[in-house]
């Protein structure tokens, strides 16, 4: 409040505080005139054209609440950095920006374990495979504020390397950096980076991910998750490496398409190879993230900024979301807790129905929803479920030490059965028979059930 009153730029009118201890007082000379319920009588009264959310601390339903009554009442509103961005930094107005998606959506930081993270990365060699990713380079980030002995990133888009090694290089400038291009499912390169530059850890963020892609080239998912996670694990158990930690999907859990049907095997394959390797493997879980590659984020961004519609496939459809920055923090939290063979499920909170996250968004750009931006409902795609699930029905979901981590048992295989369909997976994908490779795929996952809709 101090810095907005000496600022030239802003000229304070009132405040509104659910204090009522605060109510009727003044602060800094200018008067507290009723609570946030009051807000359109207050900017009506004030004439105010810019309304600030200095409320960082404030859950995601209060925000909710109040950028939906700035959309009514068509008033701009800006606000100050959540509690997670401050990280003890004093705040001032310089930092006021406008609300975003993350704010609405977001939860409370999550607290880490910072010294358990510090303690298997720091001074260690640690490899992240699609480091140029959405995840892949949030933990690059993280990874690199941890003080790693190097750095390997492993991508196969010269683009995205290029995008983080520049930007690392930038920011962490005495970090030592390797920044590899490749293909996980290329074994001859893969091995040559184990060898090359013996990673004491390895987090696998390369996969392929968009739903509807897959499920028009299958072979190519399998190819990729599947025998793209067995080359990268295979190296990891024959060069030594102490942890490896896989990024899976709650698309894993009774999947409906085939992305969530490979990166189900990838999760089987890693958990059973605890039985035979010295190294400890370990699976990490989750939902959307919020401003990924492929997610509805930006598509519905490009969708307001066009003038709409903005296309919702169902009324009914939900998804877990989650932030990249907390997702990345708790995929390395999981890796300083696991012992080999876990599932790591991550508590993502209440499901977000797409409809209204829509609408959250056309009122951040200062549009009203339904009359400014049209929202369609265009049918399900190939392979979309309305809702996802994070656990499947033979799996328990335990506690640990962590508030937002769960574990889930594991499903045990007999080794010589699961090579031998693999060997015949292989074959289905060099032969692009698409039918034999889903039979294949249901003999690994038999939860795995394809799923048609006709348009809404």
């Amino acid at each position: 409040a101090r810095d907005l009153l000496h600022r030239v730029e802003y000229q304070v009118l009132a405040f509104v505080d659910d204090d009522p201890r605060k109510q009727d007082r003044e602060v800094h000379g200018i008067r507290v005139v009723g609570g946030t319920n009051d807000l359109a009588e207050v900017v009506e009264a004030t004439e105010a054209e810019l309304v600030v959310l200095a409320m960082p601390s404030a859950g995601r339903r209060i925000l909710q609440r109040l950028v939906a009554e700035c959309s009514r009442i068509q008033v701009q509103c800006k606000t100050l950095p959540s509690v997670f961005e401050m990280s003890g930094m004093p705040v001032d107005a310089a930092q006021l920006r406008a609300v975003t998606v993350e704010d609405l959506l977001g939860r409370e930081p999550v607290s880490l374990d910072y010294d358990a993270i510090a303690g298997y990365l720091r001074g260690r060699n640690v490899l992240v495979t699609g480091g140029g990713g959405s995840i892949g380079s949030e933990l690059c980030r993280q990874i690199a504020d941890q003080h790693p002995a190097r750095l390997i990133i492993l991508e196969h888009s010269e683009n995205n390397l290029y995008d983080i090694e520049y930007e690392l290089r930038q920011h962490n400038p005495d970090l030592s950096l390797e920044a590899i291009l490749g293909d996980v499912k290329n074994r001859d390169r893969v091995n040559w980076v184990f060898k090359q530059f013996r990673p004491h850890i390895v987090f696998h963020a390369a996969a392929y991910k968009h739903v509807p892609m897959l499920e028009f080239n299958p072979a190519e998912g399998v190819s990729n998750n599947i025998f793209g996670t067995r080359v990268v694990a295979d190296a990891a158990d024959h060069y030594g490496v102490d942890r490896f930690v896989l990024v899976s999907t709650d698309k894993a859990v009774n999947p409906a398409n085939v992305m969530g049907a490979t990166k189900r095997v990838a999760e089987l394959y890693c958990q059973n190879l605890k039985t035979r390797s010295a190294t400890k493997y370990i699976t990490t879980r989750f939902g959307n993230v919020l401003g990924s590659t492929g997610s509805v984020v930006p598509l519905f961004q490009k969708q307001i900024e066009a003038g709409g519609p903005v296309t919702v496939t169902h009324p009914d459809i939900s998804r877990y979301f989650m932030t990249i920055p907390e997702a990345v923090s708790l995929i390395l939290q999981a890796g300083a807790m696991g012992q080999g063979g876990e599932i790591f499920v991550l508590d993502m909170g209440e499901p977000v129905l797409i409809r209204d996250l829509a609408r959250q968004m056309i009122r951040l750009s200062g549009l009203v929803p339904d009359k400014d931006i049209q929202i369609v409902y265009t049918g399900l795609r190939p392979g979309e479920k309305l809702f996802e699930e994070i656990l499947h029905e033979s799996e328990d979901l335990k506690p640990t030490g962590h508030e937002k981590l769960l574990l889930a048992n594991c499903r045990q295989f007999d080794w010589q059965w699961l090579e031998e369909e693999f060997v015949r997976l292989e074959q289905a994908v060099i032969s692009r028979d698409v039918d034999l490779l889903k039979k294949h795929l249901k003999n690994i996952v038999p939860e795995y059930r394809e799923k048609t809709y006709s348009r809404a």
